[in-house]
């Protein structure tokens, strides 16, 4: 089997992990492995498949003789992204840096995986949040077309690194000792709270976060007509996202079709029996890669309407998972 040299940029950071982890999993066919961070992290040690290996620090030499350069996200994208395609990789980048970019493809491989064809050397990984909606209301897209989509996220603290769930830890220790909580990553304690806010206030006084998942999704599914309005919020939560989605779909499609669609679709779980009591929850999806889907329902309100509960695990599905099958895209 032919081997792909590999670059890892953030590769000790939390998504720089799990891209690690996935790899190995799905048993891609890595050959030569370059793990780059920043100075403050180069000469670190970290073990994968058996070997060790040092981080070096990020250059645009780095690149030399990589096949695909994946990003964890953050500034080095914008800094190093096209000295990689200038040596031959193809970037898959998980920053927000090119999702938007008219030139760069945005995918999620359950959804428009032919997107990948038509890329100039670099393709976005959505926000983690769209990801996950994305995969979700893929089926009913397809089965009864979509008009109008409501949002809302319950987002874990891993979503903001490292340092969130560090935090929400430390918080919780605080408060159950009877000491003064200190805050620093979030603008509020988020132990034992919830802060309806992600990322800055931009247009319309809604979040950057918001605004990814409006544009990003309309980006997805070449549908810039789609009306989408979101609400995101940060949970005391470790690992997983939560969103409640309502949609008006184009055309009539009830709970029990819709049940039947998203059953049959890749990367999704239903688990969605109100008898029994089971719908799903970030704490069975955390560390997992596939999409749950739940509480199916009708919305009565209006005459073409469904409410969905998706629950998905952002650092995996939400981030690394995508874009190693983004990877595998390419090898095909």
């Amino acid at each position: 089997m032919q081997k792909y040299n590999i670059a890892i940029v953030g590769a000790t950071g939390a998504v720089g992990q799990e891209f690690l982890k996935i790899l190995a999993e799905r048993e891609f066919p890595v050959g030569k492995l370059s793990l780059l961070a920043t100075a403050r992290s180069a000469g670190k040690l970290i073990e994968w498949q058996g070997q060790s290996y040092t981080v070096a620090e990020t250059s645009p030499e780095a690149f030399a003789g990589i096949d695909i350069a994946l990003f964890a996200g953050g500034s080095a994208s914008t800094v190093f992204a096209q000295d990689a395609v200038a040596r031959g990789a193809v970037v898959i980048d998980n920053s927000s840096a090119f999702r938007l970019d008219p030139a760069v493809p945005l995918v999620v491989p359950e959804v428009n995986p032919q997107d990948v064809a038509w890329h100039k050397g670099i393709i976005a990984n959505p926000n983690c949040s769209t990801i996950i909606m994305a995969a979700a209301i893929k089926p009913i897209f397809d089965a009864a077309g979509i008009k109008r989509i409501v949002v809302s996220t319950y987002q874990a603290v891993s979503g903001a690194g490292r340092e969130g769930i560090e935090e929400l830890a430390a918080q919780t220790r605080e408060l159950v000792e009877g000491r003064e909580v200190t805050a620093q990553v979030f603008p509020y304690q988020i132990a034992y709270n919830l802060i309806p806010r992600i990322d800055v206030f931009q247009e319309g006084d809604y979040t950057k976060e918001e605004w990814k998942m409006v544009k990003e999704t309309q980006k997805i599914f070449h549908a810039e007509n789609m009306a989408i309005t979101a609400t995101t919020v940060r949970v005391p939560v470790f690992r997983s996202h939560s969103e409640s989605i309502n949609i008006e779909t184009e055309r009539k499609i009830t709970a029990s079709q819709a049940r039947e669609v998203l059953a049959q679709a890749p990367g999704l779980v239903l688990i969605d029996d109100p008898s029994a009591d089971k719908y799903p929850m970030p704490l069975f999806a955390a560390d997992t890669d596939a999409v749950y889907v739940g509480r199916i329902r009708e919305d009565l309100s209006i005459e073409r309407g469904l409410n969905l509960w998706v629950v998905g695990d952002q650092i995996r599905k939400g981030a690394a998972t995508n874009a190693v099958q983004i990877a595998e895209l390419l090898l095909k």
